[in-house]
């Protein structure tokens, strides 16, 4: 069961099944899947789940993804806890167990392995995963303007599709 609060899209060829949240603003975008089959999913306010990308908790395990978080393209997020204000890089792994801060950084194509705690406003980059140093005040700034960007971009998204659907006397 899928619940929204608010405004948010779920592009058409997104899959969101199971007990998944969906916060004011929040966007998963074409091709990507959420499944909160094995246990719940609650996403944050303003955050987009970018194309192609997976997230799936582990069984009887809340996944929380806090407000304003960008998970890029083809990420896989399957941690415990993403925190607000962070970037998920491009063909990133989050694996099991993992605790990504708030105001963090997960590079592109990095891999944080499983249980591993990365400690808030950190950047976090290579396979495995090590914290090369903090985040600085612009780079937080930047994660919530893109994250604002794509509530923007969704909500005109959603009217946009609203728009093509056929009224009840079509």
């Amino acid at each position: 069961m899928m619940l929204r609060r608010g405004d948010a899209f779920v592009a058409d060829t997104a899959r969101v099944v199971g007990r998944v949240t969906l916060g004011t603003g929040a966007s998963v975008w074409y091709g990507s899947v959420l499944r909160g089959d094995d246990g719940p999913i609650v996403v944050g306010d303003a955050v987009n789940i970018q194309d192609l990308s997976v997230v799936h908790p582990n069984v009887g395990v809340e996944l929380v993804i806090g407000d304003l978080v960008s998970v890029g393209h083809a990420a896989v997020v399957h941690c415990r806890r993403v925190g607000a204000r962070t970037l998920v890089g491009i063909g990133s792994r989050l694996l099991e167990g993992a605790v990504i801060g708030e105001g963090s950084i997960v590079g592109a194509g990095a891999v944080v392995t499983e249980g591993t705690v990365v400690p808030p406003r950190s950047v976090v980059l290579g396979i495995p995963g090590r914290v090369v140093r903090k985040t600085t005040d612009e780079e937080i700034a930047a994660h919530e303007a893109l994250a604002r960007k794509y509530a923007r971009e969704a909500a005109a998204q959603a009217a946009d599709a609203a728009a093509r659907r056929p009224g009840p006397n079509a």
